[in-house]
């Protein structure tokens, strides 16, 4: 039992990495567009390039839920192995790149690859670890996909020093040597249900993917999970691809100085957020059966102040303030949406629960987007930023009202 204990934060350090990885490689194009443009005139059309950023993006979210499936039926090692290999071997194959279709293709093949993994790794972590450290478990699993962000801005760095090519070749192969290793240290949990009828132990059976779906669309917790899932998506995309304008705009000061300001506040606000809501959730968890929603609302409540003077601030004091408060309540967020859903789904269905929740933050967070960038056109940026608070208070009411759990970890007695 010892070592399995041990083990189970094993598993959350061998994972870190894989979302360090799956942050920033999908990260570097975005970064290094200035030094490819040089050699595939394509690029330095805004629109061919925005192209490059929404296939991968639809083919994210539209993958996310058939991942899900996949890794509740099929063993969730060899799945992660898998789609890091690939989307390794994606990136090392970009470097060889010479025309802008090539890129495209390899761009939505990233995208499956990469949709692989979410659903799969966190349901890995939630099934190793009890209800007394899953949601700090999942918050550092967080914040290596938080990593992972912040690092991939450094491609154009190393593609300015050496060259484009190499920098994705180089990372290329660091996901392919890492997934040799998974290979030798990663294993499968074996989930165990109660029998409410004996004092037996069986192992889960592989689930039925229809009756998955199912049980999934006929339980109303779910879809008010997947309601306050999707709503603060809206403005966690909205922080993510937008608030570096946002702080250019408001304090008046160039993109250069705006954009790692804006990031590394948000960053390193959230990196604490999902640690403390780890922390704070499992122990509340285990004294109020609400626990992981009440420390959820928390954080979901600091977002509200937050985007209002997001919006509205024009102080350096005022914005900056906002910024680490929205990242510190995110993050509370973030590290407890798989542990909340754990207590109302078996674990035999959590993959293809949290690949349907991925997929709608992700249409949600290209709809916001795409929106933003209108609004931002019209002048009107700051002021749909704040708008975002008064959805996120809805959001928060629904889940405080309606959630209400009967066990830290749900179990399917059928």
């Amino acid at each position: 039992m010892e070592n399995t204990k041990r083990y189970a934060w094993v598993v959350v350090g061998l994972l870190w990495v894989v979302a360090l990885l799956n942050y920033m490689d999908r990260q570097m194009l975005s970064t290094m567009k200035p030094a490819m443009q040089m050699d595939i005139a394509e690029l330095q059309s805004a629109t061919n390039f925005g192209y490059l950023m929404a296939i991968f993006l639809w083919i994210y979210g539209f993958m996310s839920p058939v991942s899900g499936i996949i890794a509740d039926k099929f063993n969730r090692k060899w799945l992660i192995v898998g789609s890091l290999f690939v989307w390794s071997a994606v990136t090392y194959l970009m470097g060889y790149a010479e025309t802008f279709n090539q890129i495209y293709w390899l761009r939505a093949l990233m995208g499956v690859s990469e949709a692989l993994y979410i659903p799969a790794g966190l349901s890995l972590i939630a099934d190793f670890h009890s209800p007394k450290t899953r949601s700090l478990a999942i918050g550092i699993h967080m914040t290596g996909l938080y990593m992972g962000q912040a690092l991939g801005g450094f491609g154009a760095t190393i593609a300015d020093k050496f060259s484009w090519q190499a920098t994705f070749h180089s990372f290329g192969i660091i996901g392919i040597a890492y997934a040799l290793v998974l290979v030798f240290f990663l294993r499968e949990s074996k989930v165990v249900d109660k029998d409410a009828s004996s004092d037996q132990i069986q192992l889960t059976k592989k689930p039925s993917v229809l009756k998955g779906l199912a049980l999934l669309f006929t339980n109303i917790s779910f879809w008010i999970i997947l309601f306050y899932f999707a709503i603060p998506s809206l403005p966690g995309w909205a922080a993510k691809n937008w608030l570096p304008t946002l702080f250019a705009e408001n304090l008046d000061i160039p993109m250069a100085t705006a954009g790692p300001l804006s990031t590394i506040t948000i960053a390193a606000s959230s990196f604490i957020g999902v640690i403390f809501g780890g922390i704070l959730s499992d122990r509340w968890v285990q004294k109020n059966i609400k626990g992981r929603i009440y420390t959820s609302a928390i954080g979901l409540g600091l977002t509200i102040p937050s985007l209002l003077l997001l919006g509205f601030g024009h102080s350096l004091f005022h914005v900056v303030g906002a910024a680490l408060c929205f990242g510190l309540g995110y993050g509370m967020f973030d590290a407890n949406n798989m542990p909340i859903l754990c207590q109302f789904v078996s674990a035999k269905y959590r993959a293809t629960a949290y690949g349907l929740m991925n997929m709608t933050g992700v249409f949600f967070g290209a709809f916001i987007t795409d929106w933003l960038g209108k609004s931002s056109d019209a002048g009107k940026l700051g002021n749909d930023f704040a708008m975002l608070s008064g959805i996120v208070l809805v959001a928060l009411v629904i889940q405080l009202y309606f959630l209400r759990p009967k066990a830290n970890d749900f179990v399917d007695a059928a």
